[in-house]
């Protein structure tokens, strides 16, 4: 079965010619003109959705950040494609949890690329192995399958990348993860990432863990450690 792409641009034509383009491709496409839109459309499960930043009623930086709060759109995979091409504009875009940032214009055969290797990694992390895989370290519980973290009895909600990240470091304890090798296994060898994003990852990660967060170690000048014993 075919992914359920949602495109949000406040441009009729570019939302028509990638909505034909997505659809030659045998994907199902929702469309949404403004950002209010955009999240009433978010609430029919799309499996990814394409992001302007510069639209009416709500931007798309406040878009993602409302469905990076929202369980239920948490995980949702989103590539941000938009005309603001500065390097601040792109960091910030992942930093509010965006799975890749394009900017406009862009070759169709680029975008579907980048679309199909965007669900891909997707899948790859619900394969089946991971079906049911629960990791506990103390009170700390993470649910791989369906990107659910509970630290007691609490359900916290954790962006797709601040989940990956998490995950990587658990599943690597009391080893010291560099920075590169975070930005690699998270965000892909072929997405440009600086440095900073993954410190303010790290930071929001642990913001969220609360009495938690010293399980995270800082190693200067290197990267991360989870510690399974505090």
């Amino acid at each position: 079965m075919m992914s359920t792409i949602l495109v949000v641009d406040d441009e009729k034509d570019i939302r028509d010619l990638l909505k034909y383009n997505l659809e030659k491709e045998g994907y199902t496409v929702l469309t949404a003109s403004n950002g209010r839109a955009a999240l009433s459309a978010a609430a029919r499960h799309p499996d990814l959705c394409i992001l302007d930043v510069m639209m009416p009623e709500m931007d798309g930086w406040e878009v993602c950040k409302a469905l990076r709060k929202d369980p239920a759109s948490a995980s949702l995979p989103v590539i941000f494609l938009t005309a603001r091409d500065g390097e601040v504009d792109e960091v910030l875009g992942l930093e509010l949890g965006a799975d890749d940032y394009l900017t406009k214009p862009v070759r169709i055969r680029t975008l579907v690329a980048r679309v199909k290797k965007t669900l891909a990694q997707g899948r790859e992390k619900g394969t089946t192995s991971d079906v049911g895989e629960k990791l506990t370290i103390g009170e700390l519980k993470i649910h791989v399958a369906n990107y659910v973290v509970e630290v007691g009895n609490k359900e916290l909600a954790f962006p797709k990348k601040e989940f990956e990240v998490l995950l990587y470091l658990v599943r690597h304890p009391d080893r010291v993860i560099s920075r590169e090798t975070l930005l690699n296994e998270v965000w892909g060898r072929d997405v440009y990432v600086v440095d900073r994003t993954v410190d303010v990852h790290i930071r929001k990660i642990r913001e969220k863990l609360d009495s938690l967060s010293s399980c995270i170690e800082t190693v200067k000048g290197v990267g991360y450690r989870f510690k399974k014993d505090r």
